[in-house]
């Protein structure tokens, strides 16, 4: 039987893990002034960020549609769908009607997952899902483990610019003034439902990576069992510092860098973080 794993665009993906696990990717769109951007392996992120630089207005992001789920699904007869969280897009909805629209024509296995996440937190879903067909687990089996995987899962991130996220309603103007005020750098995360939440709020980005070190310490459980993954938009060093220190203070599995696609840039926006475990 054909297993297929199917996300979204802010899955983000290493060249090692596109080859390794055949994700298919659905893009989202990106509209920035009267240009529209796909997010799929054509698009140029460092076009996309300059043009977010020079742009004046609010940056729209689309999501994709349930017949561009659709193309994706024929290609496995079980499939297993991960999304970026519902608070944030309204992809998991497209994702939902694309199987009840196939589920009357075809026989198939399919599950959409809603990551409550996004970006890197997708790519360990993924990642986990493809881990649990590859031991053989059955299709109920493999629901049951990835729920409880993505209600433990943690999401954290720190961005050098919020403006992507408050004009896009992501996150409220209070929580965002806190950055411009003092230097303050705020560690965001996801809650249990998807939402994002103000973590701490620290001076300084030196001080506000090392406070995040420390959260990992706070609030993750189990972690030699798990694996660490950081994202990053144009921000490599910095990610692979962050990868060092995590390093020397805990022993997680494994710990994984990839770059952001288009969608994660537009909200985490030049120099932004994501961590997910």
């Amino acid at each position: 039987m054909k297993y297929k794993i199917v996300s979204d665009s802010s899955c983000d993906l290493n060249e090692g893990l596109k080859k390794q696990m055949d994700v298919g990717l659905v893009p989202l769109k990106i509209d920035i002034d009267e240009e529209t951007f796909v997010d799929d392996e054509n698009l140029n992120v460092d076009e996309l960020l300059e043009n977010m630089k020079n742009s004046k207005n609010h940056v729209k992001t689309s999501s994709p549609s349930p017949g561009d789920f659709l193309k994706e699904y024929e290609e496995g007869e079980n499939v297993f769908v991960v999304t970026i969280s519902s608070q944030l897009s309204g992809t998991y909805n497209s994702a939902i009607l694309a199987k009840n629209i196939i589920a009357d024509s075809a026989e198939k296995f399919i599950h959409v997952f809603d990551s409550k996440s996004a970006s890197i937190g997708e790519t360990l879903i993924s990642m986990k899902i493809f881990e649990l067909i590859q031991e053989k687990y059955d299709n109920l089996d493999i629901v049951n483990k990835i729920e409880q995987y993505i209600n433990e899962m943690k999401t954290f991130f720190i961005l050098d610019n919020l403006d992507n996220l408050i004009k896009g309603g992501r996150l409220t103007k209070i929580a965002g003034h806190i950055a411009s005020f003092l230097s303050i750098k705020p560690i965001m995360g996801s809650d249990e439902k998807g939402t994002i939440r103000l973590v701490d709020k620290v001076r300084g980005t030196k001080k506000a990576f090392r406070r995040l070190v420390d959260i990992i310490g706070e609030e993750g459980k189990d972690i030699e069992d798990k694996v660490l993954g950081i994202s990053h938009c144009n921000n490599e060093e910095r990610a692979n510092k962050l990868k060092d220190e995590i390093s020397k203070r805990y022993n997680f599995k494994d710990i994984i860098v990839v770059e952001m696609a288009g969608l994660s840039s537009v909200y985490a926006n030049d120099g932004g973080i994501v961590i997910a475990f």
